[in-house]
């Protein structure tokens, strides 16, 4: 195992950040670690990487205790924090160059050549960072995490900032490397971890919900449900809804917009559309599609 979590705390005074989780990642995997803002997320990772110490339990990196020897395990590890720190007045190449420094790289000049190219940055390479995009500078800080060739990477919101074609590029890079390293990387867009993670750790207020594949997931958590939306030009009454059946739970978001949980999509369909025209309603839209990781994500969270 790369990455070994076992029963984490972390409490800031009476407030439990991370309650006792425990999870584990394999050399190669690609493992998305979901959950709402202020769930914890930010905290494991920096527990992970050593730059906060847990109040109780364990973890260990490549075979290293992370609280007993935190600088082995640093050199072993490789992390893009969500507020990616950078030095605004140096040049790419010389921050590049000063992280070297820090790793003790012997060959500083082939790693960052390679690091500017991995990451993108060929054209960047002879600007100030103060004078990039946010995109760019989040380029910068994935290329400071891979310098020294770490066997671990914790990648905190690593698209944040990038235009759709940059986005794209950086996931074939994260692709890439996984073919000979660990990769924890945490994301509000689902559809990236949908196309990068075989796994998904979720938590939620500092509890783990879930710890499965995408596939079992899905399974998990009745895949055979479809979510209907539709929107009227007008609120409705509710014995209209309640007339509906074949449904699981029928969900207001909005004014006129609703939610509709069901394994038979086609006839509540078919009930809508009859009922708006008996009762003279005027459906503005109406979709439907099966659970996804944001249904599922949503349902385990709320």
């Amino acid at each position: 195992m790369s990455i070994i979590v076992s029963h984490l705390l972390k409490k800031y005074g009476n407030q439990t950040a991370v309650n006792h989780i425990s999870f584990q990642v394999n050399k190669g995997e690609i493992v998305g670690f979901l959950g709402p803002n202020g769930a914890g997320k930010s905290t494991t990772m920096k527990m992970i990487t050593g730059y906060l110490m847990p109040d109780e339990g364990s973890i260990h990196v490549a075979g290293i205790n992370v609280t007993e020897n935190p600088l082995a395990a640093k050199q072993k590890t490789g992390y893009l924090p969500e507020a990616n720190p950078l030095y605004y007045e140096m040049y790419i190449r010389e921050y590049l160059d000063f992280i070297s420094r820090i790793h003790h790289i012997k060959q500083k000049k082939e790693r960052i050549n390679w690091a500017i190219e991995k990451v993108g940055l060929t054209l960047e390479a002879q600007k100030k960072i103060g004078q990039l995009s946010k995109g760019y500078k989040q380029r910068v800080g994935l290329a400071a995490a891979l310098i020294h060739d770490p066997e671990v990477l914790i990648l905190d919101e690593p698209t944040s900032g990038l235009d759709p074609n940059q986005i794209l590029e950086i996931r074939g890079v994260i692709r890439e490397l996984a073919k000979n390293k660990t990769i924890l990387f945490s994301s509000h867009i689902m559809q990236e971890v949908e196309s990068l993670c075989n796994r998904v750790i979720i938590i939620n207020k500092g509890v783990l919900v879930a710890d499965n594949s995408l596939q079992e997931l899905k399974q998990m958590s009745d895949d055979d449900t479809y979510i209907i939306m539709v929107q009227f030009s007008a609120p409705l009454q509710d014995s209209f809804l309640q007339k509906l059946t074949n449904t699981e739970r029928i969900e207001s978001t909005g004014p006129s917009t609703y939610c509709i949980y069901t394994s038979q999509p086609e006839k509540v369909r078919q009930q809508l559309l009859q009922g708006s025209v008996d009762e003279n309603l005027n459906i503005i839209s109406l979709n439907s599609h099966q659970q996804n990781l944001e249904s599922i994500f949503k349902r385990l969270t709320t």
